[in-house]
């Protein structure tokens, strides 16, 4: 667990939801990022949220919230960016705000797959993809960030390429759940 700084993507517009921010909608009673949050932070020693809007919402969770410095809401990889910069320890993984049921484990299997290739991130894979907001990344991939995004590069796919990845297997497809519009929301609130 030592030296990993763990991200929570909450930065997006949440189009598909209708607007807003998704993070904050209420799901079992607390807001979306609240469940991230609690399923993320035992694995890391460090915790930031990225977010763009109501930050002093997010602060109050308790955690530091950083914007993304690249302006127009330009997508995970923005957040991604904004998260390395701030990132203080060699490592840092990524989490959606939308994911509830993020694995407990997901830290540890992704660090054991970085730690046995000379990969500079590992990624989940479950369900027959991969899970590309769910990463481990080393933070030298700062540079290479950087230069995909001043060339207009906003795909994670395509930034991926670029880099030497391992994929690390998740068996539990459920766990990867993210919720993206409101008929999810109800659906999963249900389960």
């Amino acid at each position: 667990m030592h030296q990993v700084t763990g991200l929570i993507l909450a930065g997006g517009l949440a189009r598909r939801m209708g607007g807003g921010d998704k993070g904050l909608r209420l799901f079992r009673g607390k807001p979306m990022v609240a469940h991230a949050i609690e399923r993320l932070a035992p694995q890391v020693d460090t915790l930031l949220i990225n977010a763009n809007q109501n930050r002093a919402s997010y602060a109050a969770l308790g955690y530091m919230v950083i914007a993304d410095v690249i302006d127009g809401y330009a997508g995970p990889l923005a957040g991604l960016h904004a998260g390395l910069s701030a990132c203080t320890t060699p490592l840092l993984v990524t989490a959606p705000c939308d994911s509830p049921f993020l694995p407990l484990d997901l830290v540890a299997r992704l660090r054991a797959a970085l730690a046995d290739d000379t990969a500079q991130l590992a990624v989940a894979r479950s369900g027959g993809w991969s899970q590309p907001v769910f990463a481990l990344c080393r933070r030298e991939v700062l540079d290479s960030l950087s230069a995909f995004l001043a060339a207009g590069g906003r795909k994670v796919d395509a930034w991926f390429t670029a880099l030497t990845i391992v994929e690390v297997p998740f068996p539990d497809e459920a766990a990867f759940a993210n919720i993206n519009t409101p008929e999810e929301l109800e659906r999963l609130e249900s389960q």
